[in-house]
């Protein structure tokens, strides 16, 4: 089976829109794991009764949390062995829980008293395993950087299971940093504290401002210490998805040619995340249109909020539309388009205006997988998976417009509204403007009538003088407080600054978790202005600027 190739450098995407889809027969060298294939053929069973084994509630089992009940479900563990790894967490010498997600832990029917037992947090740290978890590692491959590893895994991350929310919705629940497992290769499994913290900071956060995401239900330390560039604290973080199916974990199966199991994981990830696919004619096409639409939608959301992934590897997007792996990830401070953050990323190929470009790239090689069984005929698999692809600027474009003219006040209902927005982000880049800190003032300034405190972000008053003119005068056609309402809901006041970021990571480092506390607790509420907590909305300082930001496994 040949595939879809990007005919345009890696290096060179911000132009290459026009130029995704080609055609190439090229092979790629295959390293396959020691495990035989679990004897299980989807095709054999009946839609229904493969969705009965995967899903059904007679595989639930109760686990003992702490005296709690956990319900778990775990379909991903009812899939062939291929799919994963059995892995057990290793246990740490003194864990101690730093912070637990008492809101999110009750969304599963934990209460506070028992999410604090010591039960708890031996489970949460690995050194105890629920009854009913079915421990595992994720198989997957995946793009790095544009170049093919077709055999990655989680290689410090176990999947202790699955429950159900409140709402009926099946979520993850995985450990990371909880030891090694088959796909460690070299390294230890586990993980320093610093991204441990950054985690739950940016994903909490990202919740808050409405961004789908994973989330964080606990961070905790292990009282060992962990060697990256030197000696740092170790930590263990339990992360909670809809899914960690990657586009890597399609990747995976392709790499080996193996059809079946490809058709299998597609069926479940149609089922469980996209089951109006099901319906449609070719189910395949259909889940390639929903999985690029959800991100083509994601993409637009962390560009409103200034938000650079820092590392979009097809290892690192999910096909559920939730932001996952948070490594290098930042936000701007001032506007720049070219933005990047991330230590190894030389050729800015994940910077801020890249993303959507990337995006794209990575959900080409999605197609690709699904070539196999989007048609038997070749040329008409590839027709088909161009045309679900060529949809994704104008989904994209759709987002970024609408959430860009709210950040005005405007509801894109006139032509010229896009090129408002796109004339302050220019005025913006040239004058090295404050992101957040321009459009939150935008509404005071509409609200008051008064300039003064947008004008002094920019060097020079000309710069912002013109555009605020132009913006007022096409803010006459609209109701004044229905706009200002629009921009309050779409500007944030308190993001995840770098620097603040950096403070709490360097604090919790030396044994103080109070800024990391503080930050986790400002960070809920990002529409909301308190002005005792005017340290957090400001911009850094000179000497307070984050440069770049490292992966930190």
């Amino acid at each position: 089976m040949g595939r879809l190739w990007e005919s345009v450098f890696a290096t060179d995407l911000n132009a290459s829109w026009q130029h995704c889809f080609g055609f190439d027969n090229g092979s790629v060298s295959i390293i396959r794991l020691g495990d035989s294939p679990h004897e299980f053929h989807r095709a054999s069973l009946s839609a229904a009764d493969s969705e009965a084994f995967l899903f059904g509630s007679f595989a639930c089992s109760s686990g003992d949390w702490g005296m709690m009940q956990i319900p778990f479900d775990n379909s991903y563990a009812r899939l062939p062995d291929g799919f994963f790894a059995w892995a057990e967490p290793t246990p740490v010498a003194a864990p101690a829980m730093i912070r637990a997600n008492f809101e999110l832990a009750e969304t599963f029917g934990i209460d506070k008293e028992r999410f604090e037992s010591p039960d708890a947090l031996a489970i949460l740290s690995g050194n105890q395993l629920a009854e009913g978890s079915q421990p595992l590692a994720m198989a997957y491959s995946g793009h790095q950087f544009g170049g093919f590893s077709p055999q990655l895994g989680d290689g410090r991350a176990i999947l202790l299971g699955e429950v159900h929310g409140k709402d009926g919705i099946r979520f993850d629940i995985q450990l990371k940093g909880s030891g090694p497992t088959p796909f460690s290769r070299r390294g230890d499994g586990r993980s320093a504290l610093g991204p441990v913290l950054r985690e739950y900071i940016v994903s909490e956060a990202m919740a808050a401002l409405g961004v789908p995401t994973t989330r964080a239900l606990a961070a905790v330390t292990t009282g060992e210490d962990v060697f990256r560039e030197g000696r740092v604290p170790g930590g263990v973080f339990t992360r909670v998805a809809r899914s960690h199916i990657r586009i890597g974990t399609f990747q995976w199966f392709l790499a080996r040619q193996d059809h079946d199991n490809l058709k299998v994981l597609a069926d479940y990830v149609i089922a469980r995340l996209h089951p109006d696919a099901r319906h449609a004619n070719n189910p395949y096409v259909a889940l390639l249109e929903a999985v690029i639409k959800v991100q083509a939608e994601l993409i637009a959301h962390w560009m409103q909020l200034g938000f650079i992934h820092g590392v979009m590897n097809t290892d690192n997007m999910n096909v559920s539309g939730e932001t996952i792996d948070y490594g290098p990830c930042a936000f701007l401070d001032v506007y720049d388009p070219e933005k990047k953050f991330s230590s190894i990323d030389h050729q800015g190929r994940y910077s801020f205006s890249n993303q959507g470009p990337i995006a794209l790239w990575n959900l080409t090689r999605f197609a690709e997988t699904l070539l196999p069984l989007i048609d038997d005929e070749q040329k008409r698999a590839v027709a088909m998976a161009e045309d679900a692809l060529g949809s994704f600027f104008d989904v994209h474009q759709a987002a970024m417009e609408r959430r860009f003219t709210a950040k005005i006040g405007l509801g894109g209902s006139e032509k010229g509204d896009w090129n408002f927005a796109k004339d302050l982000l220019a005025a913006m880049a040239e004058d090295s403007a404050d992101f957040t800190l321009v459009f939150r003032h935008l509404s005071d300034a509409l609200e008051s009538c008064e300039d003064q405190a947008v004008i002094r972000l920019f060097k020079s008053p000309d710069a912002i003088g013109e555009w605020l003119k132009g913006w007022r005068a096409r803010l006459k056609n609209v109701d004044q407080a229905e706009a200002v309402a629009l921009m309050r809901r779409s500007n944030p006041v308190y993001i995840p600054r770098n620097h603040r970021v950096e403070e709490a990571i360097e604090a919790g480092n030396g044994g103080d978790f109070g800024p990391f506390h503080r930050l986790n607790a400002v960070l809920q509420h990002p529409f909301e202005s308190r002005p005792d907590l005017v340290e957090f909305e400001s911009a850094p300082q000179p000497d307070e600027v984050v440069q770049a930001t490292f992966c930190g496994t």
